[in-house]
Parts: structure tokens; C-alpha cells; sequence
């Protein structure tokens, strides 16, 4: 404890008794108005702790007297949106997509609304406006697999493919290869067939017959696909898995199935028409 306290003959104020080579440490009191401010932050501090959300505890934290938290405050704020949409929403619920459609309002509605939906829930696989990609449809090219009516790409969003709602898409293709239904040379055969299909010229006889035999059936006598099933078209040059002859034959050795998740479980109904329709609008729809 520094004893050596006095006053200083410059400034009038007393020293703290500390000396650092010859200068003087002097004990200048704060500016009241920095010792009120502080003061105030301390009260304020206090007031925060008790009437706000502030120490953590073991199974959570302090909720504080009013019980704020950002979390309900968001809750607050789209329950606000959702009640200045529900006239829109009622509209959406009650109409089917064909009437959706037809109606220039919702149309409209429906257009900017699915547009925004997309973008957050379809085009990470879909690609920006429906261009497609490896494995995933393209949906700007009026060619669809379970059907392009738009009853049919609402069925589709609604209840996904291959996933375990009971009323998804449920179309899958033999693994000709692995389950041993074709040889190596007949797999062969039928990929060449199909590539020449896929150029519009005309296949060889023993691929014409393996065509015919195992593949008509679902693909069409001409290749021209099977909405029911989910089976492509095979005649007009678009593929899921790349459409060479190597990639063909994989392909039919042990085929490749995608799936896609049931939107009608993650959204709600009105969203999910809006969705139908932007997505039926982007190749055309048929």
C-alpha cells in the first residue's frame, strides 16, 4: 500500500503515493458525468438481467419477467403473414390447379408464389428454372416422365416418387443384368437398339425383337414412353443417365432409380398447387 500521499504543487490534486522514475501517478477523480453514465448502465444492466432472457441455466435459461425471446417474435410475425395471405390461401385451398389456372388472379399468384417456392425447395436438384441436371429431370422441356398434365405434376409434388408415401410414384425397371433376365450380348444388343432409336433410325433385327420382347411392354412399341409407369421415352434423344452406349448398358445391367421426397408432408396445400403450377408453366405442360 503506497504511503507516500501528498499533494501535488501543479495540479492541486493528491498523489496515490505511486512514482515511476520520477513521475507521479495522480489521483484525478472520474468526470461525474462518466460515474452518473455508469451508474445508469449498471441499473440498466440490472433491469435487462431480470425483465429479459439473460443467464443460461442447466436445462435452458432465465426467461426473464416478460418472456421475450426472437424465436416467438418470428412466430408473431408470420402468424401475421399468414393472416394477411389467408384470403389467398382459402382461395388456393378451395380451387383445384386446373381452376388455379384458368383464373388470371391466381394464376398470377400462383406464378410468383411457386417461383419462390422452387427456388428454395426444388432447384438445389431441379437447377435454376427447371434446367435439370444428372439424375434429376429437366422441367422446362415439356417431356415428363409420370405425365405433364397439371393434375399429373401435382400428383408428383404432392406425393413424390419412390419414397414412402402411399400414394408417391412407385414405377421402377428390371435389373436385366444383375438379376440375369438378358446375357452381356443381348444387354448389348438392346443398347444398340435403343441408341439408334433415340436418333430416329432403325435398329437391327436382333435388337428389334429384344425390344419388342422386354422392353415394348412399359417404353412403348416405338419408344415413345409410359407416363403410368414412369417409364421415359426413349425416342427422342433426352436422358436421365446419359445416353451412350456404355451408359445404356449399365443402365439395363442394373438400372439407376431416383426418388424425390412428398412435398404435401413439408408444405402446405396451397403451396403445393402454387408449385404445380409455376412447374407446369416452365415447359408448357401438356
Amino acid at each position: 500500500m503506497a504511503t507516500n500521499v501528498e499533494k501535488d504543487p501543479v495540479t492541486g490534486q493528491y498523489t496515490t503515493g505511486h512514482e515511476w522514475d520520477g513521475i507521479k501517478e495522480l489521483n484525478t477523480p472520474l468526470p461525474k458525468w462518466w460515474v452518473y453514465v455508469f451508474y445508469a448502465c449498471t441499473l440498466w444492466a440490472i433491469y435487462e438481467w431480470v425483465v429479459m432472457p439473460a443467464w443460461p441455466t442447466a436445462d435452458g435459461y432465465t426467461k426473464g419477467i416478460e418472456g421475450y425471446s426472437t424465436r416467438g417474435e418470428l412466430a408473431k410475425e408470420l402468424a401475421a403473414v399468414k393472416e394477411s395471405r389467408k384470403g389467398w390461401i382459402t382461395r388456393f385451398e378451395a380451387a383445384s390447379v386446373e381452376q388455379i389456372a384458368a383464373d388470371p388472379e391466381l394464376r398470377k399468384y400462383a406464378i410468383a408464389g411457386g417461383r419462390a417456392m422452387f427456388a428454395e425447395n426444388c432447384a438445389p436438384c431441379h437447377g435454376s428454372g427447371g434446367a435439370g441436371a444428372y439424375g434429376y429431370p429437366t422441367l422446362a422441356d415439356d417431356e415428363w416422365i409420370w405425365g405433364g398434365s397439371l393434375a399429373d405434376v401435382h400428383q408428383t409434388i404432392a406425393y413424390g416418387v419412390r419414397n414412402t408415401n402411399p400414394q408417391s410414384r412407385q414405377g421402377i425397371m428390371l435389373r436385366f443384368g444383375v438379376d440375369g433376365l438378358l446375357t452381356p450380348d443381348q444387354i448389348g444388343q438392346a443398347a444398340d437398339y435403343v441408341v439408334a432409336l433415340s436418333k430416329g433410325e432403325k435398329g437391327d433385327a436382333a435388337g428389334t425383337e429384344l425390344y419388342a420382347q422386354q422392353c415394348a411392354a412399359c417404353h412403348g412399341e416405338s419408344g415413345e414412353g409410359m407416363a403410368a409407369l414412369g417409364a421415359p421415352a426413349l425416342n427422342n434423344g433426352i436422358w436421365l443417365y446419359k445416353g451412350g452406349k456404355e451408359d445404356l448398358v449399365k443402365q439395363i445391367t442394373n438400372p439407376k432409380h431416383g426418388d424425390m421426397p412428398a412435398w404435401a408432408e413439408r408444405l402446405d396445400a396451397a403451396t403445393v398447387k402454387q408449385l404445380a403450377v409455376y412447374v407446369h408453366s416452365l415447359g408448357g405442360g401438356k
